[in-house]
């Protein structure tokens, strides 16, 4: 796995992937579903070829789109209460990320990343001009908030955080987020808020957005996905809110990288989301991580603690082999066990080796089935 420069090359997750097929392996590696998305949400995209919606939408994205957004998310458990212009309709999350970092960063500027983290946030400060610093989470995957506040200096522009968090699961909850502001509140120090699996927060917990905490969210860029929430990520649409100011400043940035994003797919997207039920989407999901839990549970690896949130599980192969880096394992339960999963040291900037392989559940219960049914027997 080669890493030059905070960059950690996604050849690597793809590497995994290609093992999984060349080997005939289970694939639990990557977060991508084998399932059919909603016939009702194809229904909608065959609806839009009919409508008049193929050319560019405005720079804000679809107004039926916004007005939707708006309305889902104030109906939500810890509703979100939103203003047209604090709206902006992307084509995914890595191009709000990149483009958010742009739009306040300066040549030299620190940006916070928590890690294990998704492998484009340090490439994406890199490209804009900063400087990664790197907190590591506690053993437990929590955040130790003094030892945090030892990574901001006077240079720090930026924090970005992934809640619920890919790879761990963890959930930030609202003490986490006060604590945070009580760090950064006498700097000029922006959040970046990734929360793509909002919609997945399971054993009756409620996500609590940074957008509703009241001083955070002028600080705040909050980056939402409509291919996570409705496994759609081919369609390339997501969403950002952020305050008015913040989003004048993303969307003077943003009209010169993409301007808009799929106009048909955001029609369709509009109209699913007057009937969609998130209750149903998180419950499917959540019976996939207790079957993965329950069944991985008669082999020696140990899933020390059921995911939060997300889709993803994280577990301990030292049951299994006290030798081998994470990197070594994974590739050994793809090749020789035939199960197909990543190693957690993938998600740090400079670690080679950590005690835990992270899998996906985010597939069709037969999938899970097999695959765990095929460590018990082989492991």
């Amino acid at each position: 796995m080669e890493k030059i420069y905070g960059f950690t090359h996604y050849s690597f997750f793809t590497e995994m992937s290609e093992l999984a097929t060349k080997h005939h392996s289970f694939d639990l590696s990557l977060g991508l579903p084998d399932f059919d998305i909603d016939r009702l949400l194809t229904s909608f995209l065959k609806e839009a070829a009919d409508h008049p919606c193929h050319q560019y939408e405005p720079l804000a994205g679809n107004p039926l789109l916004i007005k939707n957004i708006m309305g889902y998310n104030a109906k939500r458990v810890n509703g979100i209460k939103l203003q047209e212009n604090e709206v902006t309709i992307i084509p995914c999350a890595t191009f709000a990320l990149y483009t958010a970092l742009k739009s306040i960063l300066n040549q030299g500027d620190e940006v916070i990343i928590i890690q294990p983290s998704y492998y484009t946030y340090g490439p994406s400060v890199v490209l804009n001009g900063g400087t990664p610093v790197y907190y590591d989470l506690e053993h437990d995957f929590t955040i130790n908030w003094e030892k945090f506040q030892n990574c901001i200096s006077e240079k720090t522009k930026a924090v970005i955080v992934n809640s619920p968090q890919n790879p761990t699961g963890t959930i930030l909850t609202r003490s986490d987020w006060q604590q945070l502001y009580e760090l950064i509140q006498h700097q000029e120090i922006y959040l970046i808020s990734e929360e793509i699996y909002d919609t997945y927060c399971y054993d009756g917990l409620e996500h609590y957005s940074s957008f509703l905490h009241p001083e955070l969210k002028n600080r705040t860029f909050c980056i939402f996905s409509f291919g996570k929430m409705f496994h759609t990520s081919g369609w390339k649409v997501s969403y950002l809110l952020a305050s008015e100011t913040l989003t004048a400043k993303f969307r003077s940035h943003q009209q010169y990288i993409s301007y808009s994003a799929n106009a048909p797919a955001q029609y369709a997207l509009a109209r699913y989301l007057e009937v969609f039920d998130p209750f149903e989407n998180r419950d499917i999901m959540e019976r996939k991580r207790d079957l993965f839990n329950e069944m991985i549970a008669f082999t020696p690896l140990e899933a020390t603690k059921k995911t939060e949130g997300s889709v993803f599980q994280i577990v301990n192969f030292r049951n299994v082999s006290k030798t081998m880096t994470d990197v070594e394992f994974s590739k050994w339960l793809t090749v020789e066990k035939k199960t197909a999963c990543l190693p957690l040291s993938a998600f740090y900037n400079s670690r080679q080796n950590s005690d835990y392989i992270r899998f996906s559940f985010a597939k069709k219960d037969d999938l899970i089935i097999h695959a765990l049914e095929h460590l018990q027997k082989n492991l």
